[in-house]
């Protein structure tokens, strides 16, 4: 049930590179947080240069640059330290394999909420048993 927001720089990436981005985070947590393959729901969102802010080096031993990827995910609560690690590293990984995404323009945030805080739709709360 994770829900992915991804916010990048508007004209960094093009068509083609979304989707690789969206398919790669999908692959990470269905390998990663076992998530349904059809649990799949992500959005992303462009900005002006003007609207993006970061700074260049904290906490990252490279400079991070105009193809930063801000990377929300969404989730139910339960997973592990050690499985959110793997996540992390697996879509960083990815992404520089794939699409050569340098690791410290990956920027991760995981929230995670109750299961009773999510309706898929029909105004139900199905994750609640």
């Amino acid at each position: 049930m994770p829900f992915v927001k991804v916010n990048y720089m508007e004209d960094e990436y093009d068509k083609e590179s979304l989707t690789s981005i969206s398919q790669t985070i999908m692959k990470a947590l269905i390998k990663e947080f076992q998530v349904p393959k059809k649990d799949y729901f992500q959005v992303f969102s462009s900005h002006k240069k003007e609207e993006f802010f970061f700074d260049p080096h904290y906490l990252v031993r490279h400079e991070r640059d105009h193809r930063l990827l801000y990377i929300q995910i969404t989730c139910g609560s339960g997973r592990t330290e050690g499985q959110k690690q793997s996540l992390y590293k697996e879509i960083a990984d990815q992404l520089y394999n794939k699409l050569h995404i340098s690791k410290e323009n990956v920027f991760i945030m995981l929230i995670e909420t109750g299961l009773e805080n999510w309706s898929f739709g029909e105004g139900l709360a199905q994750m609640i048993k």
